[in-house]
């Protein structure tokens, strides 16, 4: 390619005509071990917490049918997500009969981990989905609740953390360490946890606008003043309708709004909806674009963690027997008590290399939901994404200005700084 003076151009700034190409730095971001350990931690946190609230309640109730997972097995679950042995098709619950390790086949798995993108968002709006669900007792919307604000008290530090290191990394190509991420988020916790539940608030006040007149329909002449004031409700419905929506797919961009703006709640609010009903199209394709990458990263990261626990189940099989390796793994009703905890302490490293390939979906998640939002940002406000808050790092040393004297004349200059006097000797 020549210019208009006959120059050869040798390069192209391909960043700067496909500014979506930096969502392919998503993966290598969230297999860096500063976003894997805060994703695995936000996993296990979260479901040891929905565990919790799903022994509070009966498991009777239909509504509450989808917190059994979490209820019967939730570590198990974790696990059965990944596979044992590489496949080309590690998503969806594992139904392999006669696995070397994890939960039963037949289990339920609180993962679909073909989609690490939209697997992630949807297990993290569960809650909220089913609060909102008509059928829904009384009992189940106070399941939902609890663990929808557990789930976010979670993610607001650790994804918070996430987004963190994800918008300096897209930004500065600086690397922000653990502690310094920690801090920030940790410092902006009350703004990451407000943001998602003020539309949530005025939900709660318009459904409240709508209670309370409909309770006049239980009697006839007041069924006449309701469908006089419907109109009105369904105003109130188109409201909460929009907020839902905005907070459904707009509540990923506020974690990365505070977290590159350095702002509070309201600034991620304003922000997240703005760029969600004024770009969806943009928002669309950076979604499906992330989603696409993500998933052919996912099936190198299950591979690569199944790789590891397939060999090091065939280097040991030689050493006691397939039987004895499946006995430790999938059967350890088949041991001694003594047997049993070792079966369980294989089983919990394992699990815990599982659950650091699990972190990688949502580290994935949350890196890629920081580079869409620089990227709707620079579609909307025009601003460039290097362009970035830094905080100042409270171990830097700081300098002061030289002081100030006047000569005689009146006249300001730089005056040399006093040494500190030294403290006066005791008489």
């Amino acid at each position: 390619m020549f210019d208009q003076d006959g120059t050869k151009l040798r390069s192209v700034a391909w960043s700067e005509l496909f500014p979506w190409l930096a969502l392919f730095r998503s993966f290598r971001m969230a297999i860096d071990v500063r976003v894997l350990l805060p994703a695995a931690a936000g996993v296990l946190l979260t479901v040891a917490g929905w565990a919790l609230v799903g022994q509070a309640f009966s498991p009777a109730e239909e509504p509450l049918a989808w917190m059994a997972e979490y209820r019967e097995s939730p570590f198990r679950a974790i696990g059965a997500a990944v596979p044992d042995r590489p496949t080309l098709a590690p998503w969806g619950p594992r139904r392999e009969p006669g696995a070397w390790l994890g939960a039963d086949p037949a289990a339920p798995t609180a993962w679909h981990a073909g989609e690490p993108v939209f697997g992630s968002w949807s297990h993290l709006t569960r809650p909220l989905m089913e609060m909102v669900r008509p059928e829904a007792s009384p009992g189940a919307v106070t399941a939902a609740i609890l663990c929808g604000l557990w789930g976010l008290a979670v993610w607001s530090l650790f994804g918070g953390m996430i987004t963190r290191v994800a918008v300096v990394q897209f930004a500065a190509e600086e690397r922000v360490g653990f502690m310094p991420a920690l801090r920030f988020a940790a410092a902006k916790w009350p703004a990451y946890f407000a943001a998602p539940l003020l539309p949530i608030a005025g939900i709660v006040l318009c459904a409240a606008g709508v209670f309370v007149p409909s309770l006049l329909a239980n009697f006839d002449f007041g069924l006449v003043i309701v469908g006089i004031l419907w109109p009105i409700a369904l105003v109130l419905g188109f409201i909460m309708t929009l907020l839902l929506l905005g907070l459904l797919f707009g509540w990923p961009l506020m974690a990365a709004t505070i977290s590159a703006e350095g702002s509070d709640s309201f600034d991620a609010l304003s922000r997240s909806y703005a760029y969600v009903f004024q770009r969806p199209l943009h928002y669309l394709f950076y979604a499906v674009v992330a989603a696409v990458f993500g998933a052919l990263g996912w099936l190198l990261v299950a591979n690569f963690t199944a790789g590891i626990v397939t060999m090091t189940h065939w280097s040991a099989s030689w050493a006691v027997g397939v039987e004895r390796i499946g006995a430790l793994g999938g059967r350890p009703e088949e041991l001694g008590e003594i047997g049993q905890v070792g079966s369980g302490l294989v089983a919990f490293w394992v699990g815990g290399v599982k659950l650091l390939a699990i972190g990688f979906l949502y580290g994935y998640f949350f890196t890629a939901a920081a580079c869409i939002y620089l990227l709707l940002r620079r579609n909307v406000d025009a601003t460039e994404m290097d362009e970035v808050y830094q905080d100042a790092d409270a171990s830097e040393p700081t300098y002061g200005l030289p002081p100030i004297r006047y000569d005689d004349a009146g006249a300001p200059e730089v005056g040399e700084e006093k040494p500190p006097e030294a403290p006066a000797e005791p008489q």
